[in-house]
């Protein structure tokens, strides 16, 4: 098949969609098929076997270059035809619609007035994503949960559910194999790994703050990784005396040697999809704290691999969580069924089911 994967950015460092493009470009390829990945901006990392395509978008505001971005896709798609175009974004056409941080629309309806103002961009995501959902035959939209297909059918009623399929995030066992390494040697205490770039929506305050309220001789170690603005969570953290509790590691392209010091993983989000890094932290044998707030914790069963909690600002939930998971033997036998979760997170099944959709989806022209 000939496919166009299109994605505003595709720097895979960055994470979540791009990360995700990368890795699907990189899995359909390595399957024999015919690959473009189609972005604005593209990261350093080239794919063997994937042609990439680069659009000229340059303007003054984010709002402008969407708007260039999808005068500049057309055109492509007028000139070069596909099998299969899969938009991990709002665009004017294409076969698979995979909205990855969810439907444009209800992130629109929860803006105040005031940052609908000063979010031009937002809004054209969303009037873009109603052309596309409410023409006469729309594209199948690709669910990563029944938490993102109850948002379709919310704000998308009339579609019909065969073009809404579920499927979950993979993950690459191989690259994500606690076998691979030798465990390194423990903390003193154990070590809660967070790995974020919105640190206020993935709850790093209420994390903080849970901390707090656990006692300190079995407070855990709280290692944050990932790109954002550290000043005000470090203020909360001299406040509160945290400090030889927390450290904030930065970004990092090799997740897997924190998996691998981590004893359990936390990510009490108000708003995700499917969060890769908890299904990779499952597939790495560590227990999970998240909240129903996150599509990952459907693979999950409450208080077996983890704990899903109802309220992401519960912060004394959180630190009850974290109470329960200082408990070592508790963690080991969590550990060993998080690991029997690792044949439903397989990449190649993933791939198949996606392939499987691509088929009843694609273009005949």
């Amino acid at each position: 098949m000939k496919i166009a994967l299109v994605i505003l950015h595709a720097n895979p460092a960055r994470g979540g969609a791009e990360r995700y493009t990368a890795d699907l470009a990189d899995g359909l390829a390595r399957r024999g098929h015919n690959v473009t990945r189609i972005a604005s901006t593209l990261g350093p990392m080239q794919i063997e076997g994937v042609k990439e395509v680069q659009l000229d978008v340059a303007a003054l505001t984010r709002s402008k270059r969407y708007a260039l971005f999808l005068d500049t896709l057309d055109q492509h798609f007028a000139s070069t035809k596909y099998d299969v175009i899969h938009a991990m974004l709002p665009v004017r056409r294409c076969d698979v619609y995979h909205p990855h941080a969810g439907i444009a629309k209800s992130a629109a309806e929860g803006m105040s007035p005031i940052k609908r103002l000063f979010n031009p961009r937002r809004m054209r995501f969303a009037a873009v994503e109603h052309d596309l959902l409410t023409r006469s035959e729309p594209p199948v939209v690709l669910c990563l949960s029944n938490y993102v297909k109850r948002d379709v059918r919310r704000e998308y009623p009339n579609l019909p559910d065969e073009t809404l399929p579920i499927l979950f995030n993979a993950v690459d066992l191989a690259r994500f194999d606690p076998a691979k390494s030798p465990a390194p040697p423990r903390c003193d205490r154990p070590v809660a790994l967070m790995i974020a770039q919105d640190f206020a929506r993935k709850g790093l305050r209420e994390t903080i703050e849970a901390l707090r309220l656990v006692p300190e001789e079995r407070r855990p170690k709280l290692l944050v990784v990932g790109r954002g603005d550290t000043a005000p969570y470090e203020r909360i953290i001299r406040a509160l005396r945290l400090d030889s509790f927390v450290s904030f590691e930065g970004p990092t392209d090799d997740a897997y040697r924190y998996y691998r010091r981590a004893d359990y993983f936390i990510l009490p989000t108000k708003h995700d999809p499917c969060s890769l890094v908890v299904l990779e932290a499952l597939a790495m044998g560590l227990p999970v704290i998240s909240t129903v707030f996150n599509g990952a914790t459907e693979i999950m069963t409450d208080g077996v691999h983890g704990f899903v909690l109802p309220d992401p600002r519960d912060t004394r939930a959180i630190a009850d969580a974290m109470l329960k998971l200082h408990d070592a033997d508790r963690r080991a036998v969590m550990s060993r069924t998080c690991l029997e979760l690792r044949p439903r997170l397989s990449y190649e099944h993933h791939l198949d089911e996606l392939l499987a959709i691509y088929r009843r989806a694609g273009s005949s022209e």
